[in-house]
């Protein structure tokens, strides 16, 4: 079965929708590549998909140890090269909440940098992470 269906709606913009829950995400051109930037552009996608995938592997995990992450957030960073015109580093800074012991906070990190987004990418794209613990 498909995961999503996009549609092109014109003017460099897709509306893709999660076919099992419905969801729709606008993707826009940016403006430095011919979009308006109104909304994520597609290699926008691309770096916000990590964060989203770190943390939620850590989550996964955080319940296994019982331990609550809930209210860590990921500030996301995307570097895009010119020629090849790609997305050459992503930099993702993770502020923790909720975890006092070291061991707990290695475990999480290591799952982390285990996410499916973070071994997908191409390793010609830097993956620059950094955690802060509260």
């Amino acid at each position: 079965m498909s995961t999503s269906k996009v549609v092109y709606k014109g003017d460099i913009r897709t509306e893709s929708t999660h076919l099992q829950s419905g969801t729709v995400i606008l993707t826009d051109g940016p403006t430095d590549n011919h979009g308006k930037g109104e909304a994520f552009s597609p290699t926008d996608m691309v770096a916000n998909s990590l964060a989203t995938c770190m943390l939620s592997i850590m989550g996964i995990k955080a319940n296994a140890m019982n331990v609550n992450i809930d209210g860590s957030t990921a500030d996301v960073t995307k570097i895009m090269q010119t020629e090849p015109r790609m997305i050459s580093e992503i930099v993702v800074v993770l502020d923790m909440q909720g975890v006092d012991d070291e061991k707990s906070r290695i475990i999480l990190e290591r799952s982390a940098m285990t996410c499916p987004v973070f071994l997908s990418l191409h390793p010609d794209v830097k993956k620059t992470v950094s955690f802060n613990w509260r």
